[in-house]
């Protein structure tokens, strides 16, 4: 049950408190005194769009919030959302002049999702223009389905499950099949890139190597004329030439003659002995370089020609070794995927008809409970129509077969014709705005009472009005359009009829029945104030009579009119 509803800065509303209670609770008001703005306030407590301009001009931000008694079936939600002792819910949100919003669960960050998860077992909310989405197939089936209790529910998720698995599989099917058609082409393809990748054998860093061994072999004679004139100049062959070694050698000597007198000079003594050996040993290496420097007849040619073989994979096939290697084991990896095709071909055509199989149960047990459900649901509509002094309706549920799909393989048409002896017709084209509305009453009371009596049958007990009270808050925002008069003080009654145990509230415009609340509420626009704002007032008996007679369209002092609303109120 809603208890309390709290909204500041919402469009006309700068603050308003809603203390509700049991039973029927009515909003009334001038037309565009901001009624719908309550309305909307609970659509954004459920998780609804915050739409454009809503926060009231000079305010910064947006709040509402909603304080609820927490029913049984959110139990779990604790240790979650909630904390574990948890005896109450409180939805708020936020929203800022720039059209940001923030969501709460119990004065904690939640998201929006959340909101909406709890808000389905806390609020059912039927919009002034709800009773036109009668007229839409998919509604038309979800009313159905809603009939037919929970376990269709289950069914149609399973139904929807099913569904997409077998979507899933036949595209993957469809896939293999284009595969096989394009298979001996592509394989033929693959077999050779992989031969010409695979004879050719590339290495990890072959082609640096492969590169230098090119410069290295096309710079022979240069790099043997270097070593020798590098030999020539530290040993040279010839007896009276003098090279670097004989040099360093002569230095050396000289030094060690006056050896022992000074540590210093004995040192650079040392290091003149060291530069001959390294000069001596240097002048070694350079000959056996110089000598070593013969190549095997078209070695050259030879690598050229193995450098031309990868420079031509590296055009075809990505660039760098690295990218040939990858590709191979890329073309390994279809040409096996390609030569399983027949196998996969196999097992998905088995796994398909599985799959359709399990969609065809699925879609079987759907039909089944529609079936069912449908002449019992027209005959209970019927029931709650006559009621609503409707009494020579006829209604029907038609079940039409089409394509299987998440949803089963049956479309739904509500049919009814208002008066005897016409054929029944569709909604859409027969029923008008008022018998709308007491259509979408009778089947939201037959869904509820329903969905009431299956949940303990199950258990073999009786339904108590605690049970009855723990059932979501239902919201109408005048369902009432399109009908006055004695039809108007019907729908009442069966409003109140249905806040029997439960909680209703509901924003009219008819006295009919205002007058039957257990709680009234009036929403009263003060233009003079700047910008102008709407007050939400809960109003006591002697007020109440006062607003019927404002809703009955006459002046405040006329005895007739408030002789009348006594009336109605001591009707109710």
């Amino acid at each position: 049950m809603l208890q309390e509803l709290r909204v500041e800065n919402l469009l006309l509303i700068e603050r308003a408190e809603l203390e509700l209670g049991p039973g029927l609770n009515v909003l009334t008001g001038e037309t565009g005194a901001g009624k719908t703005v309550l309305a909307h306030a609970l659509d954004l407590l459920l998780g609804g769009r915050a739409r454009g301009g809503i926060v009231r001009p000079g305010a910064a931000e947006a709040y509402v919030e909603g304080s609820f008694e927490l029913p049984p079936q959110l139990y779990t939600e604790r240790g979650e959302l909630l904390a574990a002792d948890a005896e109450e819910i409180v939805l708020a949100r936020r929203v800022s002049a720039d059209g940001r919003t923030r969501a709460y669960v119990n004065g904690r960050s939640a998201a929006v999702a959340d909101l909406r998860r709890l808000g389905e077992s806390l609020l059912a909310f039927y919009g002034q223009h709800e009773h036109r989405k009668l007229t839409l197939a998919a509604a038309q089936l979800e009313i159905l389905d809603r009939f037919c209790g929970h376990e269709q529910a289950v069914r149609r998720r399973a139904c929807a499950a099913a569904y997409h698995e077998l979507q899933v599989l036949r595209a993957e099917l469809e896939e293999l099949r284009e595969l096989a058609a394009a298979r001996e082409r592509e394989l033929d393809l693959l077999e050779h890139e992989l031969a010409e990748i695979e004879d050719a054998a590339p290495g990890e860093g072959e082609l640096e190597r492969l590169q230098a061994d090119r410069e290295r072999l096309r710079s022979l004679d240069a790099l043997r004329a270097a070593a020798g004139l590098g030999v020539q100049a530290l040993a040279p062959d010839t007896p009276d030439a003098l090279g670097a070694t004989a040099l360093l050698a002569g230095a050396a000597a000289r030094l060690d003659v006056i050896a022992g007198v000074d540590p210093e000079l004995d040192a650079l003594a040392a290091r003149c002995r060291a530069l001959q050996i390294e000069a001596d040993d240097v002048a070694g290496e350079l000959g056996r370089y110089g000598e070593g420097l013969e190549a095997e007849e078209g070695a050259l040619e030879s690598v050229e020609e193995r450098l031309a073989t990868l420079e031509r994979l590296l055009r075809k096939y990505g660039g760098t070794l690295e990218a040939v290697l990858e590709h191979a084991e890329q073309a390994r990896a279809r040409r096996a995927q390609l030569l399983g095709v027949a196998v996969a071909l196999e097992r998905g055509s088995a796994a398909l008809a599985t799959a359709q199989a399990a969609l065809d149960t699925h879609v079987e047990a759907l039909h089944a409970a529609r079936a069912s459900a449908a002449p019992r649901l027209a005959r209970a509509v019927c029931e709650q129509l006559a009621a609503l002094a409707m009494p020579d309706a006829s209604f029907e549920v038609k079940l039409t077969p089409r394509e299987p799909g998440p949803s089963g393989a049956e479309g739904v048409e509500l049919l009814i014709a208002a008066n005897p002896g016409v054929a029944p017709g569709p909604l859409r084209e027969i029923a008008s705005g008022g018998e709308l509305s007491r259509i979408m009453l009778a089947l939201t009371t037959v869904s509820d009472f329903a969905s009431t009596a299956r949940a303990p049958a199950a258990r073999g007990r009786r339904t108590t009005a605690k049970q009855a009270a723990s059932q979501a808050t239902l919201v109408f925002d005048e369902v009432d359009a399109g009908i006055g008069g004695h039809t108007a003080r019907v729908v009442g009654e069966r409003l109140h009829e249905l806040a029997s145990g439960r909680q209703v509230l509901c924003i009219t415009h008819l006295p009919q029945i205002a007058s039957l609340a257990d709680r009234h509420f009036s929403v009263v626009k003060d233009t003079t104030a700047k910008p102008t704002r709407t007050e939400v007032l809960r109003l006591g008996e002697r007020d109440v009579v006062a607003e019927l007679v404002r809703m009955l369209g006459a002046p405040e002092d006329d005895v007739s009119a408030r002789r009348h609303a006594r009336e109605l109120r001591k009707a109710a």
